[in-house]
């Protein structure tokens, strides 16, 4: 019981008393108990817990896979390696979950640079290496756009030359940072064709300055975890070995 209730208990108790014994309640005292560090630990909490806490630890550090090397979204300009690794396991993982369920494919990922918040360390890989890069609680959401909102989107990312994790989105720039060709799964976008593209909900909701995500045609929420979808593509690679590639690129003069 929290120390509030118990003290609002006490006055009512004490209240009540006084009245059937015709008195009446003259003073309150209350004193502040903190909690700190210093409050020893109850043994039999303690004992309980333990051995949730063992099982816990000995799943999150059980090794699922092996990482060439170290690889960190510092490590490019307009696509990183750890980046595409995530929006590649967020299309790699998810869709079959979406074409069951809707019977069409996703066609484009879009995450976000920020939401990558730890390096893939190089060496033995396991879950608890997949909290640390994604600790936060985002699910994949698909959102159906038209053409015209995928070029807003597009636009965006023209605009903020960051490297927010990519999938089955290729973007090229001049030396100038002009948009020079812009496809979905290697074609041209058809401004009145609906896409499905698969986000986190942090992000449909139009935080980062992401607003081009509503109006929609539809949305579909896959009730699957961000991070679950790293867990899942590490338990399928032996090996993660990920590249910097030419998803989204600048000609240089």
């Amino acid at each position: 019981m929290r120390l509030t209730h118990l003290f609002f208990l006490l006055i009512f108790f004490t209240l009540i008393g006084c009245k059937e014994q015709g008195s009446h309640l003259s003073k309150i005292e209350g004193k502040r108990i903190s909690i700190s560090d210093s409050i020893s630990n109850n043994e039999d909490i303690e004992n309980f817990i333990k051995p949730y806490r063992e099982r816990i630890n000995s799943d999150l550090d059980s090794v699922i896979a092996f990482s060439t090397n170290v690889f960190s979204k510092k490590d490019g300009t307009l696509n990183t390696a750890i980046g595409n690794f995530m929006a590649d396991a967020v299309f790699s993982e998810s869709n079959p979950i979406f074409k069951s369920r809707t019977g069409k494919d996703i066609d484009l990922v879009l995450l976000n640079h920020g939401g990558i918040r730890s390096v893939l360390p190089k060496g033995d890989i396991t879950k608890r290496t997949a909290f640390e890069i994604m600790p936060f609680e985002n699910s994949i959401v698909v959102v159906a756009l038209k053409g015209h909102q995928v070029d807003s989107l597009v636009s965006y990312l023209v605009k903020r030359k960051r490297a927010h994790p990519i999938s089955k989105l290729k973007i090229v720039l001049d030396a100038k940072d002009n948009l020079v060709t812009a496809t979905v799964k290697d074609q041209p976008i058809n401004r009145d064709k609906t896409y499905y593209v698969a986000t986190n909900d942090y992000l449909y909701k139009g935080n980062d300055g992401m607003t081009f995500f509503r109006p929609n045609d539809s949305l579909y929420t896959l009730n699957y975890k961000i991070r679950n979808t790293i867990i899942d593509k590490f338990n399928k690679l032996d090996t993660i070995n990920p590249v910097i590639d030419d998803r989204f690129i600048q000609i240089k003069e």
